[in-house]
């Protein structure tokens, strides 16, 4: 039995110039396609955009900006819808914390019936889990802004109240804006202001009535060193001292109400008046004030 004989399968010069042109050719295809086909492909991982314009702006940004303002300009608000998303969305979307839910007629109605003034005093303030403001500072929402939310809520949850007034002045610095006095304005109102003001730099009342324990005493002593600068003659809106009719109005909420408007400010009244006075010695003024009316 014989065998078939074996031969090379390149047999030719040209043969085998061909086969060493394909042994190189090939492997180079292939990495050709391989680089192409990884580089059109979907980029997913980390930092595949780190030299992008925006972000090598971004890094190299300065931490610190300044911000030019025209101090003349004439103040942009937002809306309460801005300020509730931004702020008070947090917890009233969902009634976090036993706060009133957002729409919520059940939850808003014992506010409602409390009214506008008194909310707007409690979201300045802050109430049990709610931080005075809802966590913001007089620099980032102005007082009014706070009201604007309080009327967006409030609305939407079936009340009709109006946005309170646009105050004349920067909306940071309201609650002393409310109480300067314009070009029309009387001297006495011009003086008052001026009392409020040297208030303030005034050592605190509470230590002169300190060494009494008579309530009544420390709050008749409060009235006659601070209060009565604008209620003894009732300038600046504030309710007479002994004016009944004056004090009807704020008699018809409850006291602790009262007692609020006292501790943290109402309209042009500066909170407790100016004064560094004690809580306890600020309720014993408006004690005073009120038996004065009864």
């Amino acid at each position: 039995m014989s065998e078939a004989p074996h031969g090379m399968p390149i047999k030719t010069p040209a043969q085998l110039v061909a086969a060493i042109i394909a042994g190189f050719a090939i492997p180079i295809i292939i990495i050709v396609l391989l680089a192409y086909y990884v580089d059109n492909s979907t980029r997913v991982g980390a930092g595949t955009d780190s030299l992008s314009n925006a972000e090598v702006s971004q890094r190299i940004a300065p931490l610190a900006q300044v911000a030019l303002r025209d101090a003349n300009a004439p103040p942009v608000y937002k809306t309460g819808e801005q300020v509730y998303h931004a702020v008070c969305a947090t917890c009233h979307t969902a009634g976090t914390a036993g706060a009133p839910k957002f729409t919520s007629a059940t939850d808003w109605a014992p506010y409602l019936a409390s009214g506008f003034d008194t909310m707007w005093r409690t979201a300045l303030a802050g109430k049990g889990a709610m931080p005075a403001r809802g966590g913001t500072s007089p620099d980032d929402y102005s007082d009014h802004e706070i009201g604007l939310a309080v009327v967006y809520m409030a609305n939407n949850a079936g009340a009709k109240f109006t946005d309170p007034p646009v105050p004349a002045a920067t909306p940071h610095t309201e609650s002393t804006a409310a109480a300067a006095p314009d070009a029309g304005a009387s001297s006495a109102q011009a003086a008052a202001m001026a009392a409020i003001a040297n208030v303030a730099q005034a050592p605190s009342p509470s230590a002169v009535a300190s060494n009494s324990a008579d309530a009544a005493q420390a709050g008749k002593a409060l009235y006659q060193q601070v209060c009565q600068v604008c209620h003894a003659a009732g300038v600046l809106n504030a309710p007479k001292f002994g004016d009944k009719a004056a004090w009807a109005p704020r008699l018809k909420e409850p006291m602790e109400t009262v007692y609020n408007y006292a501790l943290h400010g109402k309209g042009a009244m500066p909170p407790k008046g100016g004064s560094g006075a004690s809580d306890a010695d600020v309720k014993a003024a408006v004690d005073y004030m009120v038996g004065a009316v009864k």
